[in-house]
């Protein structure tokens, strides 16, 4: 959805410079996007071949490494960058450059419901290895794909609404933090779904674990939307980052006095440490599920920094970073079939030395970081060809990854 600029070179003469912005404006979401899929895999390489020191979220302080915390943190930025981004794809998409709106509730519910569909099937399946998947994980695509739905209703309201009601469930869900429901009570899977993590069905052939309750990501997504039109052609580059910086500072500040108090945002105080680094730790240890607003203010402030840098960047790196953007469900289905592929064949060729699993030592997790550049580098190559087939083929279905 970030492709959507017409090439300069076929552009008339008249709006070839308006075209050309517009197109970078365009490449540094694909670029975020990029980071935080490479960040994504770091992370999952982690779960694939150290998953014998798993870490909680919020982590533990006191047995967490300080190596394995500060990789899970950069993990953290991936889920709500690649959601707000979700949605201000989302208002790309229905406003193109050519001035001409399109209907987005359509486009929305039908990808919306492909990614619950990939969730409950395939994306299950490459993470647990199984046919049937014994356990299924509702995790970032279920939560993106309700999102999505629930944005193809939304969007036809005023953006002050949506900007008002995504602050709200942004900000507003960790007021209802403390209310745990039993199992046992009627409330308790809607409860699950919506703000609370758990299970939400335990049969003897199946199991459905909610990773990620939805309320506060329907916040994102909505507020993604809003900041749509700041890549329109009524914001210059100047503009947009400027506007871009003041959002990312005044969350960081945010943060600083929230956290800095521990006033609201996150129910875990931080505390001092034994040292520097852990008490670092501890003020940094936010709750992922669900995103707590001191995680939302760290994640979503540092995105729109990023956002903001990356607006003129142009080099190697970053063009090889964007291609990866430019092909994220393609990228996701293709990293963890090659995680799972790859983890098989470990364990086949050398055996569990990890238990039941073979992983390196505690005093190895280094390699996690050498394996993440190797594939991604490797990831490359694929994700390209299917970037430049997605831009020129006419099947409408491609467009959907």
């Amino acid at each position: 959805m970030s492709t959507l600029a017409v090439p300069a070179a076929q552009a008339p003469s008249a709006t070839a410079a308006a075209a050309a912005v517009h197109y970078k404006r365009i490449t540094s979401i694909d670029l975020l996007r990029g980071l935080v899929m490479i960040i994504m895999l770091m992370d999952h390489v982690r779960e694939t071949i150290y998953l014998q020191h798993q870490v909680s979220d919020p982590m533990d302080v006191a047995s967490t490494p300080p190596a394995v915390f500060f990789s899970r943190l950069a993990a953290h930025f991936c889920a709500p960058a690649f959601v707000f981004l979700t949605g201000l794809g989302a208002w790309l998409y229905g406003h193109p450059p050519s001035g001409t709106p399109r209907p987005v509730q359509g486009f929305l519910i039908k990808r919306g419901l492909l990614l619950l569909a990939l969730e409950v099937s395939v994306i299950s399946f490459l993470w647990t290895g199984s046919i049937p998947p014994k356990v299924i994980y509702l995790q970032v695509m279920w939560a993106i794909g309700l999102s999505m739905i629930v944005l193809a209703f939304a969007a036809r309201l005023p953006r002050a609404w949506l900007a008002g009601i995504g602050l709200v469930l942004v900000a507003g869900h960790n007021a209802l933090a403390g209310i745990d429901l039993s199992p046992d009570n009627p409330l308790y899977v809607p409860w699950t779904l919506l703000l609370h993590r758990g299970w939400v069905y335990q049969g003897d052939l199946l199991q459905i674990r909610l990773t990620y309750p939805v309320v506060p990501w329907i916040g994102v997504i909505l507020l993604g939307w809003v900041a749509g039109p700041l890549y329109s052609s009524l914001w210059d580059s100047t503009r947009r980052r400027a506007l871009l910086t003041v959002l990312g500072l005044a969350c960081w500040t945010l943060l600083v006095v929230l956290r800095g108090f521990n006033l609201y945002g996150e129910n875990a105080p931080w505390v001092v440490g034994v040292d520097a680094t852990h008490t670092l730790m501890s003020f940094l240890d936010f709750t992922k599920y669900p995103p707590s607003l001191d995680f939302l203010l760290m994640t979503l402030g540092t995105a729109m920094l990023v956002l903001a840098w990356l607006d003129q960047a142009d080099n190697a790196f970053t063009r090889v970073v964007s291609t990866l953007g430019g092909a994220p469900m393609f990228y996701y289905l293709l990293h963890l079939s090659v995680l799972i592929g790859g983890y098989k064949i470990l364990l086949t060729v050398f055996g569990p030395n990890q238990g039941t699993r073979f992983g390196v030592d505690t005093e190895h997790f280094w390699v996690v970081w050498v394996v993440t550049v190797g594939l991604a580098a490797l990831l490359y190559w694929p994700c390209r060809a299917f970037a430049r087939y997605k831009r020129r083929t006419k099947l409408a279905w491609v467009k959907y990854f």
